[in-house]
């Protein structure tokens, strides 16, 4: 039996799809890190959901407390914009799960409803694991579950991405990892506005030049600038932070 682990955040627009896709999941887990819309309501109006309110405390540890309420040892952890393919459910159903193993699933990316080509590759992440052999690590971003000594076994079938809906996604998402970015890593990396702007520069030109996000048309320059306002926020951020360290 495989529990599903979820954390989310205000997820309303985004986690019905998802929680309609696990309906044949017994054990579903939201871990709720204060969500003040819908979020909650949602969940509760599907039977095999368990709502837990809890604190967020980097992504890789709160992924991991959301774990520790399922039932199940075996875990596929999602994101609350993430929504599975039948063939995705179909696919892990009929795995035999192994302890000696981890499982990745073949994450598509989309913008709104258009699918990313070249901007967002698919993404391989491991996302399905036995939580009494292993975990996530503790970064609070850019979290994997640690798969050192075992075997990754690819799932083939789709399971897709909706991240951003509007632009306002864009920078809602952007301020809050480069703050978390920020906060990681003040005191132990340096920083200066030369470094944010040279980082955003060659962000914007690898997204939208050498991976070639152009051919993602309208999309592709939104991600494109996007991936460079990240950047350029995290490195200014903790450029402020380290100024602050020293006083």
């Amino acid at each position: 039996m495989i529990s599903v682990a979820i954390i989310a955040k205000n997820a309303e627009k985004t986690i019905g799809d998802t929680l309609e896709s696990l309906k044949s999941f017994d054990d579903v887990v939201v871990y709720d890190n204060g969500s003040t819309d819908n979020t909650k309501s949602i969940c509760e109006s599907y039977a095999n959901v368990n709502h837990v309110d809890g604190e967020f405390s980097g992504f890789g540890p709160t992924k991991n407390k959301a774990a520790s309420f399922c039932k199940n040892d075996w875990i596929l952890s999602l994101d609350a914009d993430e929504v599975l393919t039948k063939e995705f459910i179909d696919e892990l159903k009929a795995v035999e799960l192994d302890e000696s193993k981890v499982y990745t699933i073949n994450r598509v990316n989309y913008y709104k409803d258009q699918k990313i080509a070249h901007c967002w590759a698919n993404d391989i992440i491991v996302r399905v694991y036995n939580k009494n052999k292993t975990a996530f690590n503790d970064l609070h971003v850019h979290e994997k579950v640690i798969s050192d000594g075992f075997k990754v076994i690819d799932l083939k079938s789709e399971v897709n991405h909706f991240p951003y809906s509007t632009i306002t996604d864009f920078i809602i998402k952007l301020d809050r990892y480069s703050t978390i970015f920020a906060e990681d890593n003040v005191g132990r990396k340096s920083s200066s506005p030369l470094k944010a702007i040279l980082n955003a520069k060659f962000s914007f030109l690898k997204t939208y030049f050498i991976k070639r996000g152009f051919l993602d048309g309208y999309a592709g320059l939104v991600i494109a600038f996007s991936h460079m306002a990240t950047n350029f926020y995290k490195y200014i951020k903790l450029y402020e932070a380290n100024k602050e360290l020293k006083k």
